[in-house]
């Protein structure tokens, strides 16, 4: 196949293009997660459900934090903080309470005296603790301090020590100073009692941190390319050990602000080939579709709105991938266009979405069938049973396709996640539910549904009803004409819908003067006797505008404006126009007086339309309606119009123009056939 790249595009067609695909890249990228966190479930004593799950890196294996915890507070039991001995205290505080004593009391024996200095030494030297760092470590008290004498550190059992309070007490309890009690307690002796042992912060902390970094916090290590766990087996403790210690790594790497980065390139450059291929094939396949404004915005929207959607989902893991509807984007492209675009749009929606998740494989396979299912199912939307069949088959599909890829996997259905069919199921509802969002989708972007052609063609309408009350031989006209249209539109491949329904509106301008057009003239009266051929052509023409000022006020689709304005093209009223240069052989024509507005026709519809409406009208005229009659008067009215050039901005083929002129002789054959005449009784 020769693939022509060759186009009349210009810069501005390039520019815009350039810019929907890099609006479309950046929009699914921004809201792409950031990071490569698994997201699933762990827990101990459950099946692992997941893929294989293989280290693609080194880790250490992180003990539990209770295990941790334990270990640390084992090895703190150990912890000795580190006071520094001041003996000089001891001195000065001698000093100050001798003199306070002979202020007081002077005259008191040698003997209290030595008492006393003894005693206070002695408290000194076991040492009196700062109490302004508490003896406790992680809520334990302290058992052993170390002293600091001279540089040198010594462990010292804490009940050999003494709080200020402590000393005061003993000082206070002992024996041979009994009898002076009440001397001591004037003396205020607890000013003299001051810590001699002063925390070493430093040293302690260092201490401290040293018997912490001590607890190592990992048991093992995991190797690049080790399994860590496989698919089907039981999570046990050690395992979960080594899967949750993978994912700290895995957030630590996220952390990093250059696997950030490589993250983002990635996402970026994989999102940009995608939707570039998907863009080429529109190109390629779809010029049509590519040059419409609202087709090309409806695709591309509904595929931003899937992956922004599955993007949300995963990034704050809400719930299971599969509840997702995906197979609405290809149901709804289907609806208004093609089953390949369908099919390709999801495919692309598919793709993106997979690389943000653990099971893509699973994944891709599961969305792929159910896509499939829903665009076979949906050959037509004219209905909502048609909906709730396709939502149906489209879940069954999706069902079966799960459980086939886990026999696959794992050969058993009793380790299979139940959950997931639930999931399943609600996508399914979803799906049946969406029948608001067609109609959201076709009034944003101006597209038009078969069930909305349906409702347009139901005889109670305002304007069809008042056609068949004032304009009935107009309105028996456009149901044949519909009819025959359809029947061309099903064997060449336009749509049949549309087209039958443009044919029951394509003259409703005659609404406002019924009686100049021929088929409602009662008694072959005819008003065009009293006017000009200007005049009656004028009136003629004008009933595709007046039905154009009609179609806007009750608001129908622009498909079926369209089919209005285009039936006759840019022809002219023949009959006037002939009549008139027949009564004026001599006079210059203005042809623009006896021409219809138009526009030629551009869609294989509107062609069907501007045939079956000619040759309907004509048939009405023939003298006899034999097979040749009927066949020279198709192929005259058609080859005219081919030669008038109608058909050159329509993609309508001359293979496609031969079956029109078939069915259109067929039909005529069988509407005109000629009936048997009835015997009449004798008597």
């Amino acid at each position: 196949m020769n693939i022509n790249f060759n186009t009349d595009l210009t810069w501005r067609d390039i520019a815009w293009r350039l810019a929907l695909v890099a609006a479309t890249v950046a929009i699914i990228v921004w809201f792409m997660p950031r990071d490569n966190r698994l997201n699933f479930k762990v827990e101990i004593g459950k099946v692992w459900r997941y893929n294989d799950l293989t280290s693609t890196f080194g880790f250490p294996v992180y003990k539990s934090d209770s295990t941790f915890q334990r270990e640390q507070a084992e090895a703190l039991r150990n912890y000795e903080p580190y006071y520094v001995f001041h003996d000089e205290v001891c001195g000065q505080q001698e000093q100050l309470l001798m003199a306070h004593i002979q202020q007081v009391s002077p005259g008191l024996s040698r003997q209290f005296l030595n008492e006393v200095r003894g005693r206070l030494r002695s408290l000194y030297q076991e040492g009196i603790l700062d109490t302004l760092e508490p003896l406790t470590v992680n809520g334990d008290t302290v058992l052993m301090l170390r002293r600091i004498d001279d540089r040198e550190a010594t462990s010292v059992n804490v009940a050999d020590v003494h709080t200020a309070m402590q000393a005061y007490e003993a000082l206070m309890a002992t024996p041979e100073l009994a009898d002076y009690a009440e001397l001591l307690t004037k003396l205020n002796l607890n000013d003299y009692l001051v810590p001699n042992l002063i925390y070493d912060h430093e040293r302690s902390q260092a201490s401290l941190d040293e018997l912490r970094r001590s607890v190592p916090n990992a048991s093992g290590v995991v190797q690049a390319g080790q399994k860590i766990v496989n698919q089907g087996e039981v999570v046990d403790q050690e395992k979960f050990l080594v899967i949750d210690s993978y994912l700290r790594k895995l957030e630590e790497h996220n952390d990093n602000r250059t696997g950030i980065t490589t993250t983002l390139a990635g996402e970026l450059l994989y999102v940009l080939l995608i939707i570039s291929m998907f863009t080429v094939y529109l190109h390629l396949s779809r010029r049509d579709y590519f040059d419409s404004l609202r087709s090309i915005a409806m695709i591309y929207s509904l595929v931003v709105i899937a992956c922004v959607m599955s993007s949300f989902l995963v990034s704050h893991i809400l719930l299971h991938i599969y509840i997702l509807p995906f197979a609405i984007v290809p149901i709804f492209i289907r609806v208004f266009m093609d089953s390949r675009t369908a099919f390709m749009a999801h495919v692309t929606v598919i793709l993106i979405c997979a690389c943000q998740l653990q099971r893509p494989m699973e994944f891709i396979a599961v969305e792929l069938v159910a896509g499939m299912a829903a665009i076979m199912s949906l050959r037509e939307l004219s209905s909502r049973s048609q909906l709730f069949f396709t939502a149906v088959v489209t879940m069954l599909a999706a069902m079966l396709t799960n459980v086939a890829i886990f026999l696959i996997r794992s050969g058993s259905l009793t380790l299979m996640d139940r959950s997931e069919f639930t999931y399943l199921g609600f996508c399914g509802i979803i799906i049946f539910c969406s029948y608001p969002l067609l109609y959201i989708i076709e009034k944003g972007f101006g597209f038009v549904s078969d069930i909305t052609l349906i409702e347009l063609s139901d005889m109670n309408k305002e304007l069809l009803r008042r056609m068949s009350e004032v304009a009935p031989g107009t309105f028996q006209h456009s149901i044949q004409v519909g009819n025959l249209a359809a029947e061309i539109a099903r064997k060449i491949g336009a749509n049949p819908q549309l087209v039958r329904t443009g044919a029951l509106y394509h003259d409703i301008g005659k609404i406002s003067n019924p009686i100049y057009f021929t088929e409602n003239q009662p008694g072959g009266i005819s008003p065009h006797q009293q006017l000009t051929c200007i005049e009656s052509a004028q009136i003629i023409i004008s009933h595709v505008t007046e039905g154009l000022k009609l179609a806007a006020k009750h608001n129908l689709p622009q498909q079926i404006r369209d089919l209005i304005s285009t039936h006759h093209g840019q022809g002219k009223a023949k009959f006037f126009y002939i009549k008139y240069k027949n009564d004026h052989p001599d006079e210059p024509v203005d042809d623009l007086l006896f021409t219809y507005p138009g526009p030629n026709p551009f869609t294989k519809e509107q062609a069907i339309l501007m045939m079956a409406d000619a040759v309907e009208a004509a048939s009405r005229s023939l003298p006899d309606y034999s097979e040749q009659t009927i066949r020279e008067l198709v192929n005259r009215i058609i080859d005219s119009q081919l030669k008038d050039g109608f058909f050159r901005e329509c993609p309508i083929t001359f293979r496609d123009v031969q079956y029109s002129k078939t069915i259109l002789i067929e039909k005529l054959k069988t509407i005109y056939h000629t009936r048997i005449s009835y015997p009449e009784e004798k008597k």
